[in-house]
């Protein structure tokens, strides 16, 4: 058996702008087969010409422009079985192209992918299930399009339905699922079938919180089992915690590969040097006391580079004053995406406080040595006051900010556990149980945990 589960060489994909792609998977062939008839008797009432797969030539979607894009430029790579491998850029970067082409879905324009194993793949929401089927029908006509039989089903079955929590619904029309259920049947199915390579897009988005948490954890499981996996995300986390190489794509060519935690580093370094960590807040809706003495203009950290966990954070607060204001005093804070504060900074809790003159121009600078709030996505709030508890000015919500993860931040860090981590220094103590608790504990010896 070949060591190489897939194999590209020169992959290319080119799109006409405005053109629709045809549908080659087999699971697509029927669903669009099941749905020529409904397209036929919709043209019949419009009186517009169809293709011979039922298609509404006439519609200005199906028109072909003359502009074409490359959404793949001659990508070409290998991997073993048994590597997870992260596939890692922006939107548009071709990521999900690379992944219909290897779940042949779509063809390549020029070059080849070898794939030597079963696959299963879960690319977007929409694809794979015939939406008139029932979820229990969806289960059996994935598992026969892998090759597998009935029996070999019947022993996952109910492992699958249980996953993806849709007891009450597995004989319901999945056109009648939510986007939620239809996400975590679809990943339940391509999990729990055993393909020996599994494609994964970004669709655990959709689900909520706990369902995320549940699939990294069975992504993981079936990357120990020494199946191989190609998962695309932009869950920095997930991709360095659960893949061991990853691949960078930009504008369809692959920039970088390596391992996770170097490649992942470089992506994020490069693409927030690029967005900037700098936030422009002159136009932002604010609340203040009307006299509109002191204006917050910009937040800026770490300079525009990327905000880590575990690492400094350097906080810069542009402002303007248009009257004299006594005793000054600033602050932000970070709140969940529940609304919850997690972190507040105050410079009005230092004794000396800040006289600023009219019409002036300031910057004020905080340096917080570890940031330890937990990786994930937080809203930013800033504000001003002046000694006598007044509020000058104060932005609710202005802008979000990434806290990505950093070298220390331990694999699969999960933000249901609290939303900071505190350092502590640790020891233990132990001792032969006897019968004499007084005696046990007077033979303790202390061990520091480095």
């Amino acid at each position: 058996m070949s060591e190489i589960a897939i194999r590209c060489e020169g992959l290319s994909k080119q799109y006409r702008i405005g053109e629709r792609e045809s549908y080659k998977a087999l699971r697509d062939v029927i669903t669009d087969a099941a749905a020529a008839p409904f397209r036929r008797l919709r043209s019949a009432i419009d009186r517009r010409p169809l293709t011979a797969d039922g298609r509404n030539n006439g519609h200005p979607s199906s028109v072909v422009g003359p502009s074409t894009f490359w959404a793949l430029d001659d990508v070409s790579f290998e991997v073993k079985r048994g590597e997870v491998v992260g596939i890692i850029g922006r939107n548009g970067a071709g990521k999900s192209t690379l992944l219909k082409i290897l779940s042949r879905i779509t063809k390549p324009t020029r070059g080849h992918a070898r794939i030597h194993g079963r696959v299963g793949s879960l690319l977007e929401v929409g694809t794979g299930f015939h939406p008139e089927l029932t979820g229990r029908e969806n289960i059996y006509l994935n598992a026969a399009i892998l090759g597998m039989r009935k029996a070999e089903v019947e022993t996952k079955f109910d492992e699958i339905v249980a996953f993806a929590e849709v007891e009450k619904f597995i004989d319901t029309p999945v056109k009648r699922y939510s986007s939620g259920m239809y996400v975590r049947l679809a990943f339940a199915v391509a999990a729990h079938l055993e393909p020996e390579i599994l494609i994964i897009d970004e669709v655990l988005a959709v689900g909520d919180a706990a369902f995320q948490k549940k699939c990294l954890g069975k992504i993981g499981e079936v990357a120990h089992g020494g199946r191989t996996v190609l998962f695309v995300s932009h869950n920095m986390g997930a991709i360095r915690s659960l893949c061991t190489e990853v691949i960078w794509l930009n504008e369809g060519k692959i920039v970088d590969r390596g391992a996770s935690a170097s490649i992942v580093d470089s992506y994020l370094r490069t693409t927030t040097e690029q967005s900037g960590s700098s936030i422009d807040l002159v136009d932002v809706p604010r609340h203040g006391d009307g006299g509109a003495r002191l204006k917050i203009r910009s937040v800026e950290f770490n300079g525009g580079t990327p905000v880590f966990h575990g690492e400094p954070l350097r906080v810069r607060i542009e402002f303007e004053t248009t009257a004299t204001v006594e005793k000054v005093g600033f602050g932000f804070g970070f709140s969940s995406v529940e609304g919850i504060r997690v972190m507040s900074v105050d410079s009005d809790l230092l004794e000396d406080q800040t006289d600023l003159p009219k019409d002036h121009v300031g910057i004020l600078e905080a340096n917080i040595p570890e940031l330890q709030i937990q990786p994930g996505r937080y809203s930013l709030d800033v504000g001003a006051r002046s000694g006598n508890n007044s509020g000058l000015d104060y932005l609710s919500g202005c802008a979000q900010i990434e806290v990505l993860p950093g070298p220390t931040t331990p694999p699969l860090i999960i933000r249901e556990t609290g939303g900071m981590r505190i350092p502590a220094n640790w020891a233990w103590s132990s001792a032969p149980k006897t019968a004499d608790p007084d005696a046990n504990r007077a033979k303790f010896e202390r061990h520091a945990i480095n």
